[in-house]
């Protein structure tokens, strides 16, 4: 059997991705993967692979939702995913990046995004009427600018709530927001997370950037349905219910034409040249039995004729079941 090597920064490995093995005799092959103790990958690439779709969908929905509140132009692309601890993600932020806590209940634990000052100072200088102009980004926020953010950041986790539907029901829930994010720390330092960079484009001039940070403990329920397959065949599901539903809305004013049988009856042609005013034809219905009602020419209810206002009416008692 081939030598293994034991590096001294605890990860097992060789110069090869892969250690493979075999046995004297031949056949058995056992592969040994690279695993680093000190930060382990606890997203395989087919969870992060997940996350970027859920994500692209959640910002073209986004874009469109911010162009109209904001009007103005907005474009928002996922510019990389990656895995790191918490300690590594918080000491990568720049400063003055406000810090938005929230939730995605029924997901445990807590979620956080950070909004660049550059973004942030124009959408704040447009919900207050301004033209999305930037003049100074760096101070602090003011109360009724942090009020206004917290509008803002509300906005946007709806969306990713319904961007989330693909994998789980979820309900959007504001925590707080923070200057910082050695201040309210959404979980352990040496935590593994999931960090989703976005670029921010407003008008034609004003750059910036939004991320969104997932602990591994918040997806660690769902990372079953973290793949692309079940959330395309998911999607698939929706979509369906979602067009039929939509049909179902459209057609709802259409007019139907509805017709009640009082009886039928068998006459010979002679008898029906021979009709005239005042004869009367047996029918096969008894004045006690329900009648049937049709719509569109089809048998659908049972029914029993009545009066309201001086007027024929019919009162559906139940679906017409053919007999057997």
């Amino acid at each position: 059997m081939e030598n293994q090597n034991l590096n001294t920064d605890n990860t097992i490995g060789s110069d090869d991705e892969d250690l493979i093995s075999t046995t004297s005799t031949g056949g058995f092959k056992r592969i040994c993967k690279l695993y680093n103790f000190r930060r382990p990958d606890k997203f395989s690439k087919e969870h992060l692979k997940a996350l970027q779709d859920i994500h692209r969908d959640f910002v073209r929905h986004l874009a469109t939702v911010l162009t109209g509140y904001l009007r103005m132009e907005v474009e928002i692309d996922v510019i990389s995913i990656d895995q790191l601890t918490y300690e590594e993600y918080v000491c990568s932020m720049p400063p003055h990046i406000q810090n938005m806590i929230f939730k995605l209940n029924p997901l445990s634990g807590e979620i956080s995004m950070g909004i660049s000052p550059e973004v942030l100072a124009v959408v704040l200088d447009r919900m207050l009427g301004g033209a999305g102009v930037i003049n100074d980004s760096s101070r602090e926020l003011t109360q009724i600018e942090e009020l206004l953010t917290i509008k803002f950041v509300e906005k946007i986790i709806k969306i990713l709530e319904e961007a989330w539907d693909a994998i789980l029901p979820v309900k959007s829930e504001f925590v707080t927001i923070a200057n910082n994010y050695h201040s309210v720390p959404i979980t352990t330092s040496g935590e593994i997370v999931t960090l989703i960079s976005f670029e921010v484009r407003l008008g034609q001039k004003n750059f910036g950037l939004m991320n969104i940070c997932f602990p591994y403990p918040v997806l660690e329920t769902v990372l079953p349905k973290l793949t692309p397959q079940y959330i395309y065949q998911h999607t698939a599901v929706v979509a369906n219910e979602i067009g039929k539903n939509e049909t179902l809305e459209k057609i709802k004013t259409a007019e139907l034409e509805m017709q009640v049988l009082l009886g039928m009856a068998n006459i010979e042609i002679n008898d029906v040249l021979d009709l005239k005013v005042d004869d009367v034809i047996k029918l096969d219905q008894k004045l006690n039995e329900k009648l049937v009602a049709c719509v569109n020419k089809k048998k659908k209810f049972m029914v029993i004729p009545g009066m309201i206002s001086n007027k024929i009416c019919v009162k559906i008692m139940e679906q017409y079941k053919p007999k057997e």
